[in-house]
């Protein structure tokens, strides 16, 4: 796995990217600066109490948390609380961090940033609205970021808010096409396609909650709703965790495999949101993406339950055999 990495994380908190918080700030190879918020899953302000609760949690409210943009650059803004909860946290009402609060301007943080120390990371886990502003200010303080990956987009899966879009691209085209259309390093793209293989299971959550009582209560507790969600309206047994993928990727490359493409995004019409990836290279125009096609899974899980749980061999080995999720050996 890589050596520490300096990371800006931007996103939308959210019970999945609450679950990528917690992944990336127990991880030694990431050295989080800072967490940033936009409207997305939850208002803005919502999402940077979210993001404290996880910093609490861990005891990392050393890391500051930054407000960021309170609306898409131009179509109105939708939630996705009828996914996540009021409260973005599956209506479970965790108790309010007092002891910090957030801080004004994500964008002019990133910039500062990225002027002080060019090759920071991003993750950028929700709609790109904060990463279109700064770019709109100026595109070349992103030419030494050492990597961009995003969760958003798919390439051949179905759409999670249409037929044929996820989302964060969906929430706000706009910038999600200037943010492809300008980004001067390569788009790691984190989509549909491998994140519906990130199933948290009813089994794979008593695992969390026999080996560590205390984060397998919370987990219990934020993904309820969301267990409920995926049942109603696609008949998953379970939950789709689609950001920690993405933070799990940042950690180790190999968990993701794919191609190099040229990608766009359609901004309105039936199409709105659309991830249009020209695997086929018909417009002759220059790779500026990774889209992400394969997952190990087993790789995964291995990651995310040693990490937040704390979970150890031999005992991990056999369960993911039990679930299927690694082979059985001989």
């Amino acid at each position: 796995m890589n050596a520490t990495r300096n990371v800006i994380i931007d996103c939308d908190p959210g019970i999945d990217d609450s679950l990528a918080l917690l992944l990336a700030l127990n991880s030694p190879e990431l050295n989080v600066v800072g967490i940033t918020t936009v409207c997305g899953n939850v208002p803005t302000h919502i999402g940077a109490q979210n993001a404290l609760k996880m910093l609490d949690l861990v005891d990392r409210l050393d890391i500051p948390v930054y407000l960021g943009v309170n609306r898409p650059l131009k179509v109105a803004y939708t939630s996705a609380q009828d996914t996540h909860g009021d409260d973005g946290l599956g209506n479970s009402h965790l108790p309010e961090v007092t002891a910090v609060g957030p801080a004004q301007d994500a964008v002019q943080f990133i910039a500062d940033t990225l002027t002080e120390d060019p090759t920071t990371s991003i993750l950028a886990l929700g709609p790109l609205t904060n990463i279109a502003q700064v770019l709109q200010r100026d595109p070349q303080l992103f030419e030494k970021v050492d990597r961009f990956t995003l969760m958003g987009g798919s390439y051949l899966s179905h759409g999670n808010c249409s037929p044929v879009a996820e989302y964060n691209f969906w929430c706000d085209p706009d910038a999600a096409q200037l943010v492809f259309d300008q980004m001067p390093v390569p788009i790691q793209m984190v989509g549909l396609d491998v994140t519906r293989k990130i199933v948290l299971t009813p089994s794979l959550l008593e695992y969390i909650q026999a080996i560590n009582p205390q984060m397998g209560a919370l987990i219990k507790k934020i993904t309820r709703f969301y267990f409920d969600f995926h049942w109603q309206y696609e008949r998953v047994i379970g939950c789709v965790i689609n950001d920690p993928l993405a933070v799990a990727a940042f950690i180790d490359p190999e968990i993701l495999h794919g191609f190099e493409s040229f990608t766009t995004v359609a901004v309105d019409g039936v199409a709105r949101g659309q991830s249009i990836v020209d695997a086929h290279d018909f417009w002759h125009e220059p790779e500026n993406s990774q889209i992400m096609t394969n997952v190990d899974v087993e790789a995964f899980w291995r990651l995310f339950l040693r990490r937040v749980a704390g979970a150890t061999d031999p005992d991990l080995t056999r369960v993911l055999q039990q679930l299927g999720v690694a082979p059985c050996t001989k």
